[in-house]
């Protein structure tokens, strides 16, 4: 089984009336102005990984309840149906509104080599995906192809980076074993890597200094704390060995870190899914930014949401899907490089995009 997510299918979640059967390669870069849906998208790889961790009614909970999950609420969607494919593979599922802002997932199914297996109703919100991967069931080693492969995603999101952010402090030496989802645990991971993979770490050091010129290397000492053992982000800059802090960082450079080393990292997760990885980084960064992102899908898959016509610049058409608003609902459209091959002569994708050639500015409705 391909881990890679091959199809989607979403229906009545937050702005999606209806994404069906959408294809998925190995880099996909959404584009689409402020609320066209790019991040709801987003929310729903998130979903699905709360899902599998057992977690479904807290992130429900966390979000505002169902009612705020719901396409037009209530009256408009009666429940929420969803399915993904694997290759031969898939896993689909439906949530429907409890009588307060809970709700229930219902009509579980595994799709594997003999068609569709239900696995039934969860009213506890529990996956029974999760559950039969970990049983000893017949079905076991389907279920845990398609769990692993969910449950492996990473949904970075890098954009707190001010002073109480968690990769500007200290964190535990053990917090190693992948990098987190906000990269809280950025220096302990980094200082396994330089300990146990020098050419990944070697990567990142030569990524971080064609942004950061000034940059030399990180210092990533140990440091007692009582009974626990912590490192943090500390660097030296060029021409000095004064240790300069994690708050010595711009925003945009600790920023620039965490993307480098979520994808340089040496063993990847299934899915490696990024919302506006542009935000505050210099116009220079960016080349350099879409460069990593490209190495990384040839790793991995690679979902990127972004509004930055400089960024689509460095991808081809093919690689982009319109994101839009059409009659109060999100669309999603893959482009097809054919139909913009005499704009191409002249102009680049981020400069058809600025222009609206292609579709994805704002929609007045």
């Amino acid at each position: 089984m391909s881990n890679f997510l091959s199809h989607l299918t979403v229906k009545g979640f937050k702005s999606v009336r209806e994404l069906k059967d959408f294809e998925l390669k190995r880099l996909n870069i959404f584009i689409g102005g402020n609320g066209a849906g790019k991040s709801n998208l987003i929310e729903f790889f998130r979903m699905l990984r709360k899902i599998t961790e057992g977690s479904l009614s807290e992130y429900i909970h966390s979000g505002g309840g169902i009612s705020d999950f719901l396409f037009n609420g209530r009256k408009v969607t009666l429940r929420q149906e969803f399915e993904t494919r694997f290759g031969v593979s898939g896993y689909r599922f439906c949530l429907r509104p409890g009588p307060s802002e809970n709700c229930l997932l219902t009509n579980e199914a595994l799709y594997y080599e003999h068609g569709w297996q239900e696995l039934g109703n969860s009213p506890d919100g529990k996956s029974l995906l999760a559950k039969e991967a970990k049983s000893n069931s017949a079905d076991s080693e389907y279920c845990k192809l398609v769990y692993e492969a969910i449950s492996s995603w990473q949904i970075y999101h890098f954009h707190d980076t001010g002073p109480t952010a968690g990769m500007r402090h200290y964190e535990i030496i053990q917090d190693n074993r992948f990098l987190r989802s906000d990269a809280s645990n950025i220096a302990p991971y980094l200082l396994r890597l330089k300990k146990n993979d020098a050419d990944a770490y070697h990567e990142i050091l030569c990524s971080v200094r064609l942004v950061i010129p000034f940059f030399d290397d990180f210092i990533l000492d140990v440091t007692e704390f009582g009974e626990k053992r912590k490192v943090s982000l500390s660097w030296h800059q060029n021409g000095s060995d004064y240790p300069m802090q994690p708050y010595h960082f711009s925003d945009g450079s600790v920023r620039f870190i965490c993307l480098a080393t979520a994808l340089l990292q040496p063993e990847p997760p299934s899915a490696i899914i990024i919302d506006e990885p542009e935000l505050g980084l210099h116009p220079s960064a960016i080349p350099i930014l879409a460069e990593l992102i490209q190495n990384a899908s040839r790793r991995t898959q690679v979902i990127v949401a972004t509004q930055s016509p400089a960024l689509i610049d460095h991808f081809s058409l093919e690689d982009v899907i319109v994101v839009i608003r059409k009659d109060g609902a999100s669309t999603f459209e893959r482009l097809d490089e054919k139909d913009f091959d005499i704009w191409l002569e002249s102009y680049s994708v981020g400069e058809l995009w600025s222009k609206n050639v292609i579709s994805g500015g704002p929609v007045y409705e």
